[in-house]
């Protein structure tokens, strides 16, 4: 079930006013928006949902006993808990990837071996309600967040639908005492989260589909049937479709939880405007950064024991971080790149000194070529295919896929990079005192142009392999 669908409309729908009917009863409101969210991830596959049950009692179980022990005889459970977790994620997310590269190894050392290769099928969301339930686990024994009051409260953590498949990442330090009371819709939030919604469908169904139907996918599809100016294009192209269509999933997974009541962190902010990887990452899918930050980079000694330690904790962390991405080399070659270029950007740093540099206009070009260059390792299925797209691009022949209509998405898609940081909530403020009726017919006619003006059907959302 697609956010930008009627099938969606209709079950939000249901939920909202079932939700707000319950207002006064938190308890069967909670239990009421778990089941919800239950029925939400069987449409993908109603198997899973007791994968999904089973990792909340894990973790609960987990936060549980180590809250009842002395902090000193905490570890090893902590430690067994994120293994459990990690194992779950490892079997259904990378058992085949890890199977034949053992394959291959035996087979080259003349040790050829008939290895048990099983057909799993990926459970939508794994790794975001995974690593929800690990930063519950750690939190409660760093003492960040208190024991959740119930089994309840830890099982919507991870299930609550708006974040369930895609992110963000919502810790329970956020979400877990908006449980505890009572939510309330104010015309702020009412408002905030329409124009995030109403935003977040131009940006995946018009923006995104556009640019990935009519370039991106035939470009990637056979890079060696294209020249430079639609490899270019194509290049750019998917690095505003990409951004467009997570955005957007997050945009909207933010805009309905505000309007049940609920408040999710930003999780962009203008990624492409950043001067150096670093920012980057500080603006790109905010909550994954920040969550390797806080659950990999920091535990593995951040930046306390030196700058060599420093750059190869970040290599380390971003390494990983590409292979969460997927488990298949081209996201670990892409993690390499974002940790390589941050270790080059620190060390440079040591040497010049803080504020010392290329100016900022030049640091935000040099930073989104580079950043572009990982995105062809990033939707390219193979090595030879993002070697096909890199020496594509010096072959000069005319653009057969590029029109005008693609490069103002391509343009556009970059300029938004540029509009005030806090637009969205500007335009809520503005729109907070505008009668009901007002506000509803403005998102009315705003939701009627976007379905008016995109393409038939609705593509999955690109984190939804992750």
């Amino acid at each position: 079930m697609l956010f930008p669908t009627l099938a969606f409309g209709v079950f939000f729908l249901f939920v909202y006013f079932t939700a707000w009917s319950l207002e006064r009863e938190n308890g069967r409101r909670k239990l009421f928006l778990l089941l919800a969210s239950w029925f939400f991830y069987a449409q993908w596959d109603w198997r899973f949902v007791a994968l999904l049950i089973a990792s909340a009692i894990l973790n609960w179980g987990v936060a549980v006993l180590v809250a009842r022990r002395p902090a000193d005889r905490r570890a090893w459970l902590v430690g067994l808990g994120v293994a459990v977790n990690l194992l779950i994620l490892g079997v259904f997310k990378y058992y085949g990837f890890f199977v034949e590269q053992a394959g291959d190894l035996l087979t080259r050392f003349g040790w050829e071996r008939d290895l048990p290769l099983l057909q799993i099928v990926l459970p939508v969301g794994i790794s975001f309600f995974t690593f929800q339930g690990i930063s519950y686990v750690v939190d409660v024994h760093r003492g960040k967040t208190p024991l959740a009051r119930s089994l309840l409260d830890v099982m919507l953590l991870m299930s609550f639908f708006p974040h369930l498949v895609a992110g963000p990442i919502v810790r329970a330090s956020d979400l877990l005492p908006q449980f505890d009371r009572v939510p309330r819709l104010t015309r702020e939030m009412a408002a905030h989260g329409l124009l995030l919604i109403c935003w977040g469908l131009f940006k995946k169904t018009v923006i995104a589909s556009e640019l990935s139907v009519r370039l991106v996918d035939p470009v990637f599809f056979d890079p060696s049937a294209y020249g430079t100016w639609d490899l270019v294009a194509a290049v750019y192209g998917y690095a505003v479709q990409i951004y467009c269509d997570f955005s957007a999933y997050s945009d909207m997974a933010i805009g309905i939880a505000a309007l049940l009541g609920y408040s999710f962190p930003r999780n962009f902010d203008q990624p492409y405007r950043a001067s150096s990887m670093q920012d980057f990452w500080r603006r790109w899918h905010i909550s994954l950064s920040s969550w390797l930050r806080d659950y990999l980079y920091v535990p593995l000694g951040g930046g306390r024991k030196g700058l060599a330690r420093s750059c190869l904790n970040v290599f380390v962390t971003m390494l990983l971080g590409g292979l969460w991405h997927g488990a298949a080399w081209t996201f670990v070659a892409w993690g390499a790149l974002h940790g390589g270029v941050q270790v080059v950007e620190r060390l440079g740093r040591s040497v010049l000194g803080p504020g010392r540099g290329p100016p900022a206009w030049l640091g935000v070009l040099i930073t989104f070529h580079i950043v572009c260059l990982g995105w062809i390792l990033f939707r390219a299925e193979t090595f030879p295919m993002a070697m096909e797209v890199l020496t594509g691009l010096g072959r000069f022949e005319p653009a057969t896929l590029v029109t005008p209509f693609l490069l103002v998405l391509i343009v556009g898609g970059l300029a938004m990079h540029w509009l005030p940081p806090r637009a969205i909530e500007g335009v809520a403020t503005w729109l907070k005192p505008a009668p009901s009726l007002t506000m509803g017919l403005l998102v009315g006619a705003a939701i009627l142009l976007v379905e008016a003006v995109r393409p038939d059907g609705v593509a999955p959302f690109i984190y939804f392999q992750f």
